[in-house]
């Protein structure tokens, strides 16, 4: 790939992101969203999060560790979680309990 090629996909590739994320932000009022729409996005991210959790707990190998470290810290996550209703807090408890678990599982 030549210089030129790169920087036509870099530009390209730019423009691209800029514009389908700007999209939503270019029209002068609010949207008026459907009840069951607003409803429904209220869901998206413990979607993502448990789309990118869920294949890394249920896959095998898909995660280094061994299989119960994995649901270990998990569940650490899930008990940090219900007690406390903070996603910060539950990402770093299940991250510490992974790393703990992994350490004792050497």
């Amino acid at each position: 790939m030549s210089v030129v090629e790169a920087v036509a996909l870099t530009v390209g590739l730019t423009a691209v992101t800029v514009l389908t994320r700007a999209l939503f932000l270019l029209p002068r009022r609010a949207w008026d969203l459907p009840t069951r729409l607003r409803l429904a996005l209220r869901f998206a991210p413990a979607a993502a999060l448990s789309g990118v959790v869920a294949p890394e707990l249920l896959l095998p190998g898909a995660a280094p560790g061994a299989v119960w470290v994995r649901l270990g810290a998990a569940a650490l996550a899930a008990a940090y979680f219900l007690w406390r209703r903070q996603i910060l807090g539950t990402i770093v408890c299940g991250m510490l309990g992974y790393w703990l678990l992994g350490a004792l599982a050497r």
